[in-house]
């Protein structure tokens, strides 16, 4: 893609802190801590009728270090080739530094544009330092303050001067994006099960625990259907969060679960379900989202096909609260029984938008008091007198009743499961709201 701008430099220039300038909603996590981002980060916006796709990268180091900034350096290497122009984040508080000159060296290799950009200029006295940042050789630096909004709109105005013109494609259908959230505790896999489906190492695979801190978007198209997967940090228990950073990656998340259609729960298959395994799907099921339990791992626990059976009723009595939700088990290290999530996923979608005719409802409606009418409360008749449905994502249902206060849980459950019997929406949570019906003149 021709309109893709990198965001590249070391550790604490500010490189989110611009992100989040130049891009809506706040993606990327700003700490005044060194290595906070370690993935690449999308996000867009949209300048002079132009739209803009920001890559936020991790900072980049060289010699001895550990295993994870090896990987993040990866990762801002891959951001740089994907990219058409690249943003070279400089600190114009610190000055030029021995890493800025390595970087620099890196970033002329690739062959790209780079636009030198000297970020922590809040006041025109600052300026001055700027002039240091000639050595790197790539042309005139702009001065601006990330934190501030100083210089922004013209750091936009560069950017487009030296994209490429915009083709103009012709107006045709395209399906609809499905959007997927991965969530589970730390540790169970998420990453690896995104870079499997993908094919690319687009996020960082690693076996501590916490590797991901923020929510991170992939876009992509399997079978001519767009998708959209947001992998997330790894929810724990509040008693178990000790880092400020960690509490926000909770947050980003529960908000990622909000954003997505439907919700891909990953469980450890080795360490079997906990309380906080079920605290999400609550959580999920509460958000109205579809959802799918993925029990990875399981090429190292399955053992034999009667193991299998005895954590499927294991299953089913943990997550009773959510009988809807579809089950699959995999491995997304090695993708064993991974060509079982893409069809569940569209499935799942699909349901999410399935609409039932008035007429078909009522029919159901009219058979279900046939067969079990609502018990009488407090010695008044509770009347149900017709259903409709006004949403979809999730499907909803209105019936009205001369006495809707009147009406027991179990007798909603009741007619959640006969419109479950008879239209299925396996893998997405309905909703039942009863009504009083007015009558002429009230």
């Amino acid at each position: 893609m021709n309109n893709i701008v990198a965001i590249v430099g070391r550790p604490n220039v500010g490189k989110s802190t611009l992100f989040n300038r130049l891009t809506t909603p706040r993606t990327a996590i700003e700490e005044k801590m060194p290595g906070v981002t370690r993935d690449r980060l999308y996000g867009t916006t949209e300048w002079s009728g132009r739209e803009l796709v920001f890559i936020d990268t991790g900072g980049v180091t060289f010699g001895g270090e550990n295993r994870i900034a090896v990987l993040v350096r990866q990762q801002v290497e891959l951001a740089i080739e994907e990219a058409g122009l690249i943003i070279f984040l400089l600190d114009g508080r610190e000055g030029l530094t021995a890493l800025d000159e390595e970087i620099g060296l890196m970033l002329r290799c690739s062959g790209k544009r780079v636009i030198p950009v000297v970020n922590k200029i809040d006041i025109y006295e600052q300026d001055a330092g700027k002039y240091d940042f000639y050595k790197l050789n790539f042309g005139d630096p702009l001065s601006i303050s990330a934190a501030h909004g100083k210089g922004s709109g013209e750091l936009l105005d560069l950017i487009l001067s030296y994209l490429p013109p915009e083709i103009k494609e012709e107006d045709s259908y395209r399906p609809e994006i499905v959007k997927v959230a991965v969530i589970g505790r730390p540790n169970v896999g998420k990453s690896s099960l995104i870079n499997k489906m993908l094919g690319e190492e687009r996020v960082i695979v690693s076996e501590i625990p916490g590797t991901t801190r923020d929510a991170i978007d992939t876009y992509f198209e399997y079978g001519e259907q767009p998708y959209l997967f947001i992998d997330t940090a790894g929810i724990r228990r509040k008693s178990k969060i000790k880092e400020p950073v960690e509490y926000y990656s909770i947050l980003r998340s529960l908000k990622a679960v909000q954003r997505a259609d439907l919700v891909l729960l990953m469980l450890d298959g080795v360490d079997g379900i906990t309380e906080q395994d079920q605290r999400l799907a609550g959580y999920v099921d509460q958000a109205g989202r579809g959802l799918i339990i993925v029990v990875n791992k399981w090429d190292l626990a399955r053992g034999t096909e009667h193991a299998r059976a005895d954590y499927m009723d294991h299953l089913k009595r943990q997550f009773s609260f959510v009988p809807y939700a579809h089950q699959v088990f995999l491995s997304a290290l090695t993708g064993w029984k991974l060509d079982q999530v893409y069809p569940l996923i569209l499935q799942t979608w699909q349901e999410q938008h399935k609409r039932i005719s008035t007429s078909l409802l009522n029919e159901l409606l009219e058979d279900a008091l046939a067969v079990n009418p609502p018990p009488a409360v407090k010695g008044k008749r509770v009347r149900l007198f017709y259903m409709t449905q006004p949403a979809v994502k999730p499907p909803t249902f209105v019936i009205f009743a001369n006495e809707p206060d009147l009406v027991h849980f179990s007798y909603r459950r009741y007619l959640e499961n006969r419109l479950r019997e008879s239209f299925s929406f396996k893998g997405t949570p309905i909703i039942i709201k009863l009504k009083k019906r007015q009558r002429r003149g009230d």
